[in-house]
Parts: C-alpha cells; sequence; structure tokens
C-alpha cells in the first residue's frame, strides 16, 4: 500500500444488538490507526425487570434473553438459585440438564456451521447459494439442526424458549417413548456428525495465528456444560464466585455492550476457547477425526473455531446417546427447597462461551439483584484485537470489498449473535 494512501471504512452503528454490528476503520500509510468495532443496542433492562420477581421466574424471564441460546440463561439461573438455597438437584434431573444442553449446542453450532460460516469460506454470498453446490452437506447440516431443536423440545416443551426449567429440577418429565424416539435419531445422525467433522477441518482456512487467552469452564470428570471452576490456558483457575474479582467489565464510548476483561487484557470465550483448554476431555475417537488434517488443538488459529463446533456437534452426538440410554421416568422430576436470604452464582458453557450469573435473593426467594454476564460481551475486546490482527494479515491493500468480507468472516467466526453475524455489515467507504 502507497504510504500516501489513507482509507477510512465507516459501518453505520447497530441498533439492536442480535441485529447489526457497526465498524469503523483507519488506514493511513499502510496501517491501522484507528478500529472500533461496535455493539449498539438500547437498554433491555433484564437485570432490573428480575429485581422483586420471584426465583421460579427467573429462568423463563432469563430464557428470553436470547432466541438461540435460551437453555444456557436458563441453566445460569437455575444453578444460582440453587447454590443460594442449597438444592442439590437429583442424578436424574443432571442428566435431564446435560441432555436439554446437547440439544441447545447442537442446533447453535449446526445453525452457525452451515448458515453463517461454511458459506464464506467456500465464496458463497449465502446457504441457499451453496445448497446448489453442495445440496447434501446443506441438508445434512439442517437435519442436525432440527435434532437439537427436536431435543429441546421434547426436554424443554419447545425448541425456542423452553418452559420446563425450574429451580429443583424440571417441572415435568419427558415421555418414554419420545426419549426412545429421539435416541434412535441420534443413533442414525451419528455418522453424519463424525464426517461433518472430516468436512469441515478440509475447508480452505485462512492461516490466522494469534496470541489469545482461552477462557472456559473445567469439570474434572466430563466436558462441560453447566458445572465447573473457571480456568484459562494461562495458568487462572478459580471458583465461580471468584470471577468478579479476576474480571472486569467496563464502557466504552462507543459501544452501549460492555467490555470485558481478565487481569486488563482481552481474552476468548467459546469453543475454541472450550476445545484449546479441553481438548484432553473429548474423547479420542472424536479427536482421531482430525487425523491427517491441518487443524490440531489447542490452535491459535482463530478461525478453527468451526473445527472446533464441529467436533462438539460430534460430542454432543454421542453424550446425548449415552445420557438417553439409561433414561426413566423419576419419582419426582424436581426437589423442593425452602428459599433464604442469599446470594449464588452461575456460570454455564452458552454455545458462544462462558456466561455468568450471579443473584441476591430476598428471604422469600424473590430477586433482590442481578448480574448476568454474557459471552458476547467477553468476547468484545478480543474481537476488536481480532480485526486488528486479521486486517493486517489479510493485507491492507486489499480493496474495500475484500476488506469489508474479511472483517465480516472475523465477526461471523465468533457467532455473536446470528442476526449480528448474518446483517453485518453495510459497508461506507471515504477515501482521502
Amino acid at each position: 500500500m502507497p504510504e500516501s494512501r489513507k482509507l477510512s471504512i465507516r459501518v453505520p452503528i447497530l441498533t439492536r444488538v442480535e441485529g447489526e454490528g457497526a465498524l469503523e476503520l483507519d488506514i493511513d500509510k499502510g496501517a491501522i490507526t484507528h478500529l472500533k468495532f461496535s455493539i449498539f443496542e438500547p437498554p433491555r433492562l433484564f437485570e432490573k425487570l428480575l429485581e422483586g420477581r420471584d426465583c421460579q421466574e427467573v429462568p423463563d424471564i432469563t430464557a428470553r434473553i436470547c432466541g438461540i441460546c435460551p437453555v444456557a440463561y436458563q441453566m445460569s439461573a437455575v444453578h444460582a438459585a440453587e447454590m443460594a438455597f442449597g438444592v442439590t438437584i437429583s442424578p436424574w434431573a443432571r442428566d435431564l440438564r446435560r441432555l436439554l444442553y446437547c440439544g441447545e449446542w447442537l442446533q447453535s453450532h449446526a445453525l452457525h456451521i452451515h448458515l453463517l460460516a461454511a458459506p464464506d469460506f467456500l465464496g458463497f454470498d449465502s446457504a441457499l447459494a451453496m445448497a446448489k453446490t453442495f445440496p447434501h452437506v446443506v441438508k445434512r447440516g439442517l437435519t442436525l439442526q432440527g435434532l437439537g431443536n427436536r431435543l429441546m423440545r421434547v426436554i424443554g416443551g419447545r425448541s425456542v424458549h423452553p418452559v420446563n426449567t425450574c429451580v429443583g429440577g424440571f417441572y415435568a418429565a419427558p415421555p418414554v417413548a419420545e426419549m426412545q424416539a429421539l435416541r434412535a435419531e441420534l443413533a442414525a445422525a451419528q455418522e453424519d456428525a463424525y464426517e461433518l467433522v472430516r468436512w469441515v477441518v478440509r475447508l480452505p482456512m485462512p492461516a490466522d495465528e494469534q496470541d489469545f487467552v482461552s477462557v472456559a469452564l473445567q469439570h474434572p470428570d466430563e466436558y462441560p456444560f453447566n458445572e465447573g471452576r473457571i480456568v484459562s490456558d494461562a495458568g487462572l483457575a478459580i471458583d465461580i464466585a471468584d470471577y468478579a474479582q479476576h474480571f472486569e467489565e467496563f464502557q466504552v464510548p462507543h459501544s452501549t455492550a460492555l467490555h470485558a476483561h481478565l487481569h486488563g487484557k482481552a481474552y476468548l470465550v467459546g469453543p475454541l476457547a472450550r476445545v484449546n483448554v479441553l481438548h484432553e476431555q473429548l474423547p479420542a475417537h472424536l479427536l482421531a477425526l482430525l487425523a491427517g488434517s491441518r487443524v490440531q488443538f489447542p490452535s491459535r488459529n482463530m478461525f478453527h473455531s468451526m473445527a472446533a463446533r464441529a467436533l462438539e456437534i460430534a460430542y454432543c452426538i454421542d453424550e446425548a446417546l449415552r445420557l438417553l440410554d439409561s433414561y426413566t421416568l423419576p419419582d419426582q422430576p424436581y426437589v423442593a427447597f425452602t428459599p433464604r436470604e442469599s446470594t449464588g452464582f452461575g456460570c454455564t458453557e452458552a454455545p458462544r462461551g462462558m456466561l455468568w450469573h450471579r443473584y441476591d435473593f430476598h428471604a422469600d426467594g424473590t430477586v433482590k439483584t442481578a448480574r448476568i454476564v454474557p459471552p458476547t460481551s467477553q468476547n468484545q475486546a478480543r474481537m476488536e484485537q481480532d480485526l486488528h490482527q486479521s486486517l493486517h494479515a489479510f493485507g491492507l491493500d486489499n480493496d474495500d470489498a475484500a476488506l469489508r468480507l474479511r472483517a465480516e468472516q472475523v465477526i461471523r467466526n465468533y457467532d455473536p449473535c446470528i442476526s449480528c453475524a448474518t446483517h453485518f455489515l453495510r459497508l461506507k467507504v471515504t477515501r482521502t
């Protein structure tokens, strides 16, 4: 790029957190001099809306925060309440929650791979365009996504904003016959999930090695959904109650969504971070699906997050089959509890990354205060760093359309939300 060339890219600011993204980019003398990625949304006030509500209303309210990962919001909320009230759920309820989480990861990851990310890597504008050349791939992806929705509907009562989750367990036990039918569908899809991993790791992913810190929950015995300690590949290992002592949320002028730092620096949560930190907890037969590919974990290539998602899809199919093998009806789907004035913390792994909740409860079980830290906010500072490094590595002398596409790929790679990923970006370029 000639040193005298200046380039300014202004992308209109977002109007909804799940609607649009925004990017400001100035380039001068072959270097990025200004870069801001913004998520702008009107205040949604969920934390304030929860104040005064009964603890059993909280899971259904928090589920409305996101139409793609409502289970994660429910799970972090019920775990926080159960911690606060000293509730120990039954092994049956614990298994069913893992099954429900399998459904959410399955539908969310399949959607991201096939409808958002894969078209980028293969040069298509959309999944519909990709389907003309790869009909089997898109059909397979939609089948896997549909299976995730089925799991959520059967266990949670409906696939969007499930209503069967409660503090102490579930309101009702899913019928055995429906669970057996689900098992048969999952078994039929198992090889498709394995083949998806082999297909994804063969995609032409850009070389994009970066230095970042991966953060995830870690459970001693299993790949985590609902429980664990917060760990990083830089040596962090803390209880979820100590989150606020190590992570800082802060406001930036260009975005209404909070940013977050770990010990003063940006960090990554989500599928790539999970697999980077926890790959040794994935079954060997799943990691063997990577054999002969350039994708190996831990990975510093941000675009390998799609391979991480594919691996987690395969894991969810396996895990759901294991859990369904022993499914029976319980005597009671929930345990009773007595509220008390207390504080509880919940931290689970949403498809997009760690989701942390804290609630202070009154003695009658109503919410005194609530705090919710979603994964998109946690990743926002890392996204800006990623955009900066990725666009430099891509080459700032590329034309505006190419820069815009690479920026979109970087943002979609995080899957901050479906609406953000699909509507981003409307590009306005001013050259001087």
